[in-house]
């Protein structure tokens, strides 16, 4: 008797062994599904704020959330009220199931679900059926090899990204952003319980559509989580009276233009982080929609913020809508189109002529006619101001002192420094010439607020960027600190827009060639902003200029940027600051090297030191030899004068300091000669 039982339990134990391995061989084969990875693709700002999302398959809207940024309350009522041994099971909790179907049977239906989180997540990564035994099989199988996979934290983690919530909605992110407009890190007790409701029966219950099936099952479950002491007492019937969504929120939409280029850009991220302010971007994309709007139905807008200190760009606004305006074209990124700038380089041709010892600020130079060749330039409104002050001059935006520098100084000087500076400018064909300073080129508007951020930053800026990971870069020197700061000090003498602060920007505005841009650009002791206003198109606006339409703008922008302005740099100690009666005789007037005289034996000519010459003289003075030219001589370097009424052709000068250094002597008749050395 005792062999037989004896028999019969090794054959059931080998059996059962057996049939456990068969189950494990079973659950181990399971292959996960590839959807597990399919997530949206996220733009987001500095601090990790969503500035945009892009759906994913089939329109679906998936974003990837983290545990410890969902709502620990709204947690902790989904576990009680749909698997409250999840935290303890393998996958399938027998004993819900045994419940589910005792229930069942005794009430002729179904009554209660046994299916665990696990087993949820299961059929929805799977988008399977529960109906059929060989459905719930299925979902068994995947549970338990979920299980053994992956840690609860990332079971928990997959059903907060695959649940779903009504429409296109996965995920407790898309559905907290969609019906309540934010993420769900802090949620109320009735939204925490709705989104627990949702998933169950997720288009009979969306509270847009069915708001009594949504309060009733929302309160089913505010009810139940009560009983099991989730809830604070009395808390589920505050939480039964609140309201529900009417609709579904629109997902952020900030900065949508940068986004796509980004995201194109960089197809393989699933989250890239900008170093732009959401906060910021938010309150300039709605300022630029208003003035748009205001300006007229065709006329779009663009801006540009940036922090000249660091090159981060923290706001880009690329149109007044980026869809929804076909009138303005508003899916075209006017930040990034090539448009003439207008008189938006004179700052900067105004800055070499200082840098190159041409003038100062207070230098005269004659508004006169004037002819190069066939091409005879003309201030915009027709009329000659005879001797004006280089000052003035900028101030006024006039045309022929501009026009006259950029001769002097060579147009491709000119492209040269907008190279330097990190800007990237466009001819309409073959080498530049003078009308470069009138706008005869091709800009974007945020290569102008590359080229002012160089200005702000004392002739040399960091390059602009928006991608939050990318490593800090500085453009090239395009001008001397003592240029770019009498640059900048001219620039904020400008009178302002009526009822903006005046003294507190250094800005320019400019507009294009028969109306058809129209800019301002500005800059504080911290941040540059840079506006656009046109049409899209590139047809005119009538009677528009970028003191009348783009200045505004331009100041309200800092007005919601921050409180106050920072104070504008002090200027550099070397910086020459005199009225004209008191410069050196050669700075006093301009004149053109060739007005009265042709370059002769007898203009001055450095001898020495050689051009591109090398030394290292350990902070010493550095010795000059000229021939020719008529005393007394004036010295600069690099744009700030270091000795002035020498007689000799021999002498020697301060040390101007490590680095590239142009020196440039110029005589009493206004001739000169340069040479740029390295000192070490």
């Amino acid at each position: 008797m005792k062999r037989p039982g004896l028999i019969a339990l090794t054959v059931l134990l080998f059996t059962t062994a057996a049939l456990r391995d068969a189950v494990d061989d079973w659950i181990d084969a399971t292959q996960l599904p590839l959807t597990l990875a399919e997530t949206s693709t996220e733009i987001r700002d500095r601090s990790g704020t969503l500035l945009r999302a892009y759906t994913v398959g089939n329109g679906i809207w998936r974003l990837a959330p983290q545990l410890d940024k969902v709502d620990a309350g709204y947690l902790r009522m989904l576990v009680r009220f749909e698997d409250k041994r999840f935290w303890n099971h393998s996958g399938v909790d027998l004993l819900a199931m045994l419940r589910a179907g005792a229930q069942a049977v005794w009430h002729g239906r179904a009554v209660s679900g046994g299916s665990t989180l696990t087993m949820q997540v299961a059929r929805l990564v799977e988008d399977g059926s529960t109906g059929k035994w060989a459905g719930k099989l299925r979902q068994i199988r995947l549970a338990l090899a979920l299980e053994r996979q992956l840690s609860k934290r990332q079971i928990l983690t997959l059903y907060l990204t695959h649940a779903p919530y009504g429409g296109n909605l996965e995920g407790i992110r898309a559905a907290s952003l969609a019906w309540f407009g934010k993420e769900p890190q802090r949620l109320t007790q009735g939204q925490a319980a709705l989104l627990v409701a949702l998933p169950q029966s997720p288009e009979s219950r969306r509270p847009d559509r069915h708001p009594t099936a949504a309060r009733a099952a929302r309160n089913r479950v505010l009810a139940r989580t009560a009983q099991r002491e989730i809830l604070p007492q009395n808390a589920d019937e505050t939480a039964a009276r609140s309201p529900l969504p009417d609709r579904m929120r629109p997902f952020p939409r900030l900065a949508p233009h940068l986004a796509d280029r980004v995201r194109t850009a960089a197809l393989d991220q699933l989250k890239i982080d900008l170093t732009l302010q959401a906060p910021v971007q938010t309150v300039l994309q709605e300022l630029v929609g208003d003035a748009a709007r205001q300006a007229g139905s065709r006329v779009s807008a663009a801006l540009v913020a940036a922090n000249h200190r660091t090159g981060e760009i923290i706001a880009s606004v690329g149109s007044p809508a980026y869809d929804a305006d076909q009138g303005r074209q508003g899916y075209v990124d006017m930040t990034q189109a090539i448009r003439s700038p207008g008189s938006t380089l004179k700052p900067l041709i105004y800055g070499l002529a200082m840098d190159q010892g041409l003038v100062h600020p207070d230098t005269l130079i004659h508004d006169g006619p004037v002819r190069f060749g066939r091409y005879a330039p003309r201030n915009f409104d027709g009329q000659f101001r005879g001797d004006i002050r280089i000052r003035d001059a900028l101030q006024q935006s006039l045309n022929i002192p501009v026009v006259k520098l950029t001769h002097e100084l060579g147009p491709a000087r000119v492209m040269a420094a907008l190279d330097r500076s990190g800007a990237q400018a466009a001819l309409p064909g073959g080498a530049p010439g003078l009308a470069i300073a009138l706008g005869g080129v091709g800009i974007s508007l945020q290569d102008l607020v590359q080229l002012y951020a160089g200005l702000a930053q004392g002739g040399q800026g960091p390059l602009l960027h928006v991608r939050k990971d990318a490593p800090p870069q500085s453009g090239q020197r395009m001008m001397s600190d003592v240029a770019a700061w009498q640059v900048s000090n001219i620039l904020s003498g400008l009178t302002p827009p009526p009822g903006a602060p005046a003294g507190v920007l250094a800005y320019k505005t400019g507009t294009s060639y028969g109306h058809r841009d129209a800019w301002a650009i500005g800059y504080d002791g911290q941040h540059v902003i840079g506006v656009w206003m046109g049409r899209a198109d590139g047809t005119p606006v009538p009677g528009a200029f970028g003191a009348d339409l783009a200045a505004p703008l331009l100041f309200e922008a800092f007005g919601r940027l921050k409180h106050g302005f920072d104070p504008l740099s002090p200027p550099p100690p070397a910086t020459l600051i005199p009225g004209s009666a008191a410069l050196p005789q050669p700075l006093q007037r301009f004149r053109s090297r060739n007005a009265h005289f042709t370059q002769s034996e007898d203009a001055p000519a450095l001898l020495y030191p050689p051009d591109g010459a090398q030394f290292d003289l350990a902070g010493g003075p550095v010795t000059m030899k000229l021939r020719g030219g008529v005393g007394p001589y004036l010295v600069l370097a690099n744009g700030r004068p270091l000795v002035s009424e020498q007689y000799n052709t021999e002498f020697d000068i301060p040390n101007p300091g490590a680095g590239f250094s142009t020196l440039v002597v110029v005589d009493r008749k206004g001739r000169s000669d340069r040479v740029t050395i390295r000192l070490n």
